[in-house]
């Protein structure tokens, strides 16, 4: 099974938190088949919005929620 990794950000009520205000708006920057073409993803995102506090990008390892049973 492929390693899918989802990248996605928003706008959050704390910069220090994953309390997303408005999830009908949330950026879905794309699914990737490996960590590293993900985190070459978050990093162009963030940099985007990096002067607003209240943005936020995440990456979600979808292959642990899809198998968690798996430890790698």
């Amino acid at each position: 099974m492929s390693k899918l990794h989802l990248v996605f950000g928003g706008r959050v009520s704390d910069p220090q938190t994953l309390d997303f205000t408005d999830t009908a708006s949330l950026d879905i920057v794309g699914i990737f088949p490996d960590y590293a073409s993900a985190e070459k993803a978050w990093r162009a995102a963030a940099q985007r919005t990096v002067d607003d506090a209240e943005m936020k990008y995440v990456i979600v390892h979808m292959h642990r929620l899809l198998e968690p049973d798996l430890t790698a």
